[in-house]
């Protein structure tokens, strides 16, 4: 399938950007309608500003996108036999949306399908729609409060069910149900009421104008549809046993799955692209590291791909020195290595919970003491030892998308300026220990992140930077499958957070940013913080509390103008960043995999916004 990204965003935006060039269209109305058409916001403010999108060329430059180069017009499904992939981060569940962790969603994707995905420069194609909405074409309107959407035809589940618009509706409802565990409610509160026009059409109403308008169902992080056949009404009970064999209407179906070692799927037959997908089976293996997981492909031929890989330079460049059964793709993005401050006591426990809300930390309420661990880490060491090229000290959160980047803030390294805010705040060293304490509480803080050679050995230079302004530090490393896991009983979870930091990395996964702020909201009542009450499963874990951070996210729920809202999400940034509700560390790669020579790897199409394998169906060995 070749899809020409004009057309599929409007036919209009080529004339749009040439009116804009010509001086016919003033900033705001290109804005305006280029984000109605279907453009990314970013791409659009590159449009305006370089005239290059933030992450490739934009769609106008670049008009034809080919998801499926190389395939022959005759290809017979599964005819590639069986494709090997090692993910070294194991998963635990195959739920999209009960998924809390790249490494489960990154699983789910072979099997659950959005109605529309984001390319690799951020625009759209549609996935189980005919076209993507438009003004251009009707089906959205035109002040961005309603869309339209045009289910593709005699589509069905994996089952043999048809796929309709019920689905779609029940996708949205089973979200909103706080009785469902999932983390990506924020992702849909804008959809006020859907309905269906007949089994293929169906209206989304916004509860106000919707710039992002399109972040709902699309995209193989939060996009995916349930089966309403096989959810409704069965409860929890269904829930657990979806989340082992899902039903979808992707490319796989899961044939067996042993959480936290392996899943074995093969060929979807009622697939609707009858000559894919080109590869029968997929045995996905879990376990590891990340260097074991690229010798694998790159040395033994073990493997054909192995993706999520965090490498030090050196050792990347011995098993590339030594390998020559694959290579290591590298794709700059906004993935940002974090270290997140926990704002709640997490020492202290009440009623069988910690990190409670109304428990404040016993030091990280004081700037001072955020201030100094911020400014007592060596990034640049990080960045010159452990990070690879074209990954770098971070100053921002949000970083790696140009018109979203603040300038107003510079991280450094200042332990002098470290020791005199602790001095100041009245933290005093003990002369035996050297480590500092403030009426009878020692300055000591647990360090927790998962096993990985490369964050380990961040943490090792973060300890030493700390323990060097007197902040005792243990570190706790947990494994991948236990720290990303976010069931309601798993009290090493990073949601559960109950260590005083923690440290892993996220990045924009949407082309509209908003919900990347998410984090940091507490929202109505608290209802966003992480606790019991919610089973954890609000996605504040930081417990951070920012009136004026949540003003901000809630005006920009409903600005409609593009450059305010660029204003606004550089303002949010500047607020966690200079409130240090966290330390952003290194801007990571947005993708960094391992692929053996004989797979073709123009088909895999790595982005910023989607999940490793969300283009496999259209995935092939090289031919000769």
């Amino acid at each position: 399938m070749t899809l020409d990204a004009r057309h599929q965003s409007g036919s209009s935006l080529p004339a749009l950007v040439r009116d804009l060039r010509a001086g016919r269209l003033d900033r705001r109305s290109f804005l305006l309608r280029a984000t109605s058409l279907g453009m990314a916001l970013p791409v659009a403010l590159m449009a305006i500003n370089t005239g290059t999108s933030a992450f490739a060329q934009t769609p106008f430059a670049t008009p034809t996108l080919v998801l499926d180069a190389g395939i022959r017009a005759d290809q017979v499904r599964g005819e590639g036999g069986e494709l090997r992939i090692l993910q070294w981060q194991a998963p635990t569940m195959l739920s999209m949306h009960a998924a809390t962790g790249k490494k489960d969603k990154m699983a789910a994707s072979l099997v659950s399908e959005p109605l529309m995905s984001y390319a690799p420069d951020g625009t759209l194609l549609p996935r189980l729609v005919t076209q993507v909405p438009t003004i251009a074409n009707g089906q959205l309107a035109a002040d961005l409060t309603r869309v339209t959407y045009t289910l593709l035809p005699d589509v069905t589940w994996s089952d043999g069910e048809p796929f309709t618009a019920a689905d779609v509706i029940f996708t949205w409802q089973w979200l909103v149900n706080p009785e469902n565990p999932t983390a990506a409610v924020g992702q849909y509160e804008m959809i006020a009421d859907i309905t269906a026009e007949d089994d293929l059409t169906l209206t989304i109403t916004y509860t106000a104008p919707q710039p992002g308008w399109y972040v709902p169902f699309t995209g193989s992080s939060w996009g995916a549809i349930y089966p309403k056949h096989v959810l409704e009404g069965g409860g929890q009970a269904a829930n657990d046993a979806f989340a082992l064999q899902p039903i979808g209407t992707g490319p796989f179906v899961v044939e067996s799955f042993t959480p936290n070692d392996q899943v074995v799927y093969v060929a979807n037959e009622r697939y609707r692209e009858p000559t894919k997908p080109y590869f029968g089976r997929v045995v996905m293996k879990g376990g590891g590291d990340a260097v074991s997981a690229t010798r694998a492909v790159l040395q033994t031929g073990e493997y054909d791909f192995a993706p999520a890989l965090q490498l030090e330079p050196d050792i990347l460049a011995e098993i590339e020195a030594t390998g020559d059964r694959g290579t290591v793709v590298i794709r700059e993005g906004s993935n940002m290595e974090r270290i997140v401050i926990n704002f709640s006591d997490p020492h202290t426990e009440i009623d069988g919970e910690r990190s409670r809300l109304d428990t404040p930390h016993p030091f990280f309420t004081d700037l001072r003491v955020r201030q100094a661990l911020s400014l007592a880490i060596d990034k640049q060491t990080l960045q010159d030892r452990l990070y690879l090229p074209g990954e770098k000290a971070a100053s921002n959160f949000l970083e790696g998308v140009p018109p979203y980047t603040s300038p107003n803030n510079q991280w450094r390294y200042d332990p002098d300026e470290a020791n005199r805010l602790l001095d100041a705040a009245g933290w005093t060293r003990d002369d035996a220990t050297g480590f500092r304490a403030k009426d009878g509480v020692e300055l000591a803080v647990t360090y927790a992140t998962s096993v990985n050679s490369v964050r380990q050995k961040t943490q090792q230079v973060v300890k030493a930077n700390w323990e060097a302004i007197g902040v005792r530090t243990e570190l706790i490393e947990l494994d991948p499958a236990v720290f990303l896991d976010g069931s309601p009983g798993n009290t090493q979870s990073l949601r559960h957070f109950y260590y005083d930091v923690e440290m892993w990395a996220d990045g924009l996964d949407i082309t509209y940013p908003l919900n990347f702020f998410f984090v940091w909201y507490a929202g109505p009542d608290n209802e966003n913080i992480a606790q019991k009450a919610n089973n954890w499963l609000g996605v504040n874990q930081a417990r951070y509390v920012n009136p004026e951070f949540d003003s901000l996210y809630e005006e920009a729920k409903t600005q409609t103008d593009p450059e305010r809202l660029v204003e606004l999400f550089v303002t949010m940034n500047d607020i966690v960043v200079q409130d240090v509700a966290g330390i952003p560390l290194i801007q990571r790669s947005s993708a960094v995999y391992a692929i053996a020579t004989s797979l073709d790897d123009a088909n895999v199409l790595p982005s910023s916004f989607e999940q490793p394998y969300w283009n496999i169906a259209n995935w092939i060995r090289t031919r000769d």
